[in-house]
């Protein structure tokens, strides 16, 4: 393995991690001005809401396409193109004149998405020993954290008092900053491992992957069936003033940041435990929620503890990993392309609770089931690994 000194190392993750953090905020801080995007554009909050899951398509779709049809590209050329693309869409999308272009433009960002994670997280992965990868990809992905613990409540107040307008244009601003970063302290890897298509496209035929990235999608769109319509059922079932709306997603951010840290930690140690107990925490967490929606004391501990469920994404990242074989990008990037499908399946699922008689409840008892039939495909993917000898046991 090429030696890269610590310096190296924490200067190269910093930069991808401050692309992660433009990215978090973009992809996230339509969940804080769903009311404010609403009311400029006069639809329902229900109807803003595909917003969401519009972005959660173009990463599901853009992961893949990305990744298979530049499979010989170096890594950071990559990042830097990708980057790029992410920063337009942005500026456009503050730019748009309708509702309708808004949503073309939502989804065109979406695209470059999770080809940027997948190979951030490969670049920094390759950077350390393998016994380190959880906590190298769990740095890259802190910029992600750090835009939910910081970065989408600062984003939601500055689209309360100005516009929402404003944060897209702050976003992309942060995406050409992530951009010049990379360029100038991200090492060229000598011995990068070059791919092709074909080659890329042999993930697809390891059942391993697609029960991981199933176990990403649908235990972990759980957590945003109600994250997508915490500001809307905060307002409307707690009956909180806007203002405490950063301040929810504040503390949901702590408790991404701790969910995150542990997750990383734990990964590197029992990847089996970090997996399953990530995903019956998050059922259990989700099941009391509705519970706790009466008043601002007992809902906000809860808001904390949703969060918590962050500890999943670099455990399934270093598993997929770990049963990707050569086919390294394209299986890092399709668990972005999961957790976005969990994102799109959770707006989905909850928008159709909030509207059926559960109401504004029925979006923690939506992702509860939707944890638990995770927790389901995680024992399927147990079972499978065992029969397979070439495969790593979880």
């Amino acid at each position: 393995m090429t030696q890269f000194s610590k310096a190296q190392v924490q200067l190269a993750i910093f930069a991808m991690a401050i692309g992660s953090f433009a990215i978090g905020i973009g992809e996230f801080v339509i969940m804080g001005l769903l009311p404010d995007v609403a009311a400029d554009f006069n639809t329902d909050t229900r109807q803003t809401g595909h917003l969401i899951s519009l972005y959660a398509l173009g990463v599901v779709i853009g992961a893949p396409l990305i990744t298979i049809l530049f499979a010989r590209f170096p890594r950071k050329p990559m990042l830097l193109v990708l980057l790029l693309a992410f920063a337009l869409g942005n500026f456009a999308s503050a730019s748009a004149e309708s509702y309708p272009l808004l949503q073309v433009l939502r989804f065109l960002t979406g695209l470059p998405h999770g080809a940027y994670f997948g190979i951030a997280c490969l670049v920094a992965a390759d950077m350390v020993r393998k016994n380190q990868r959880g906590m190298a990809v769990t740095m890259v992905m802190m910029g992600l954290t750090i835009a939910i613990l910081v970065g989408n409540p600062l984003a939601t107040w500055l689209g309360q008092l100005i516009d929402w307008r404003t944060v897209y244009h702050t976003v992309g601003a942060l995406g050409l900053l992530a951009l010049v970063m990379i360029l100038f302290v991200v090492p060229k890897h000598p011995n990068e491992r070059r791919t092709s298509a074909r080659g890329e496209m042999r993930a697809l035929q390891n059942p391993q992957v697609w029960l991981t990235l199933a176990i990403g999608a649908i235990g972990f769109g759980g957590m945003f069936a109600v994250l997508s319509y915490i500001a809307p059922t905060l307002i409307n079932a707690t009956g909180l003033a806007p203002h405490w709306i950063p301040v929810a997603l504040l503390i949901y951010g702590i408790g991404s940041l701790a969910g995150s840290l542990v997750g990383g930690w734990a990964a590197d140690r029992n990847l089996k435990l970090t997996i399953g107990g990530s995903l019956l925490w998050s059922a259990v967490v989700l099941a009391i929620f509705p519970l706790t929606l009466q008043n601002l004391w007992t809902v906000m501990p809860m808001v904390l503890l949703l969060g918590s469920a962050a500890a999943l994404v670099p455990a399934l990242q270093v598993r997929l990993m770990d049963v990707a074989g050569e086919a390294q990008t394209l299986a890092a990037s399709l668990n972005h392309s999961a957790f976005n499908a969990a994102n799109a399946l959770g707006a989905w699922l909850g928008g159709l609770a909030i509207i059926s008689p559960l109401s504004w409840q029925g979006t923690g008892w939506v992702g509860c089931a939707l944890s638990v039939v995770g927790l389901l495909l995680f024992w399927i993917t147990k079972k499978h690994s065992r029969k397979v000898p070439d495969i790593m046991s979880l």
